[in-house]
């Protein structure tokens, strides 16, 4: 369960942003957008708002570069950079360290672990736990040395084992840590996807299908979102070196037939039904998924495995510009998966950058799970949700027509348009 992501001086982000699924006292969507721990009530997920290059894909990419760094950092040799970009529009923050931060339940204890890292080398790691209310340090990583606590054991004569380069946590796990390996798994059902490109996470999808038990729930999902198709076929064919090239080079033909041995392609076709010119039903036809389907289709297809593995799991789901190529109703769709107790009973988490504002007409978030971002004069993002936001020193009414509001620029995080028939009667005029 996450409860906060915070992210400084890393790409657009200048000074510590913070998105917190802590849920407020506001009394709206209780009984969906919301579930308790033994600790506090948390939300259901966040959904945010921007114009175009004001960071939101920048706040998305910082969760998945935390993420990579915790379940990639092992893997790198001493030599390896860590491809961390700081805030560069600024003399002060440029030549400083990147700070990542989160705050998450497992087992109904809170943890707190973060570390500051440049593109060399980690300067500063740390992770807290709070059985009850009080927090207490399990270990503290400065640039002169690892101090590990005795409530954390796993990591004893760990310190002189630990690159620069490496998080000192995922080598407590690499030895078998308890309380390391709990967090490794909770990183691992911390799921990042760019609704850009969404292509490498159709093999997630691809397994549900396999299974006869998870299979049936993805179909049902398919026919309810009126796709068009009434069921898929999957195949897999062998990977053949007569389907390369006849002009490929012979060096690079013989590299790929060894690196392509045993592999194998897959094939997804949709069923769709065929009918006479007097409207009776003669037979199915095959279309192929990738050429013939729509791109949103395609992008349901691909990520709908993780929406529903993430759902299963109780784990936590973000996810980059979610409304590209889907129609706002299969973007509602979606999102109300996650806001539902019907399918949401692990208290899974989706939070989601979009343009959609249809989304806000909705009225299916709460004003703790609406973000914005938007660029101060120095190219530094900041982020603030609805609920903090002030209009004349008062909050916003639960009430108002937030999509309305936004569009008009009462909230911020849009762009501001100068006059285009300028530009267009110069260009002429040349």
């Amino acid at each position: 369960m996450l409860l906060e992501f915070s992210v400084g001086n890393y790409l657009s982000f200048k000074t510590k942003t913070t998105l917190s699924l802590a849920a407020t006292s506001i009394k709206e969507h209780v009984d969906t957008n919301i579930f308790s721990t033994e600790r506090l009530d948390l939300l259901k997920g966040a959904v945010i708002y921007g114009a175009n290059a004001s960071g939101k894909s920048n706040f998305i990419k910082a969760m998945s570069t935390m993420r990579r760094l915790v379940l990639q950092s092992f893997e790198q040799s001493s030599a390896d950079e860590l491809d961390i970009v700081p805030f560069l529009l600024n003399t002060d923050t440029e030549q400083s360290a990147s700070f990542f931060e989160t705050v998450f339940i497992i087992d109904n204890i809170r943890y707190r672990y973060g570390f500051e890292v440049d593109d060399k080398q980690v300067h500063a790691e740390w992770l807290f736990e709070a059985p009850k209310n009080a927090e207490k340090p399990l270990f503290v990583r400065e640039d002169e040395g690892i101090e590990v606590m005795k409530s954390f054991p796993e990591g004893k004569d760990l310190e002189e084992r630990t690159r620069d380069n490496a998080l000192f946590l995922t080598v407590a796990d690499q030895f078998n840590g308890k309380i390391a390996k709990k967090i490794m798994q909770w990183f691992n059902n911390f799921i990042t996807i760019s609704g850009l490109s969404h292509e490498g996470y159709k093999g997630v999808t691809f397994g549900m299908l396999e299974n006869k038990h998870t299979s049936s729930t993805l179909l049902n999902f398919y026919k309810k979102l009126d796709l068009g198709f009434d069921d898929i076929n999957i195949s897999k064919k062998p990977f053949d070196p007569k389907e390369l090239p006849n002009d490929m080079a012979e060096g690079l033909f013989k590299q790929l037939v060894t690196d392509l041995e045993g592999a194998f392609r897959i094939d997804i076709k949709t069923i769709h039904k065929k009918y006479s010119a007097k409207g009776k039903l003669v037979g199915n036809v095959e279309f192929d998924m990738r050429s013939q389907e729509s791109s949103g289709t395609n992008k349901l297809f691909n990520i709908s495995g993780s929406v529903f593995d993430v759902l299963n799991d109780g784990g936590v789901l973000v996810v980059d510009e979610l409304d590209a190529s889907l129609h706002p109703l299969l973007t509602l769709a979606v999102t109300k998966l996650f806001n539902s107790r019907e399918f949401n009973q692990n208290n899974a988490q989706l939070i989601f950058a979009t343009h959609d504002t249809n989304l806000l007409y909705y009225g299916n978030y709460r004003r703790d799970q609406i973000y914005f971002v938007e660029k101060d004069t120095y190219g530094s993002s900041n982020m603030y949700s609805l609920v903090e936001y002030k209009e004349e020193g008062k909050t916003i009414r639960k009430d108002r027509s937030f999509e309305k509001d936004y569009i008009e620029g009462r909230y911020g995080a849009i762009p501001f348009i100068g006059n285009l028939s300028n530009v267009v009667t110069e260009w002429q005029e040349k």
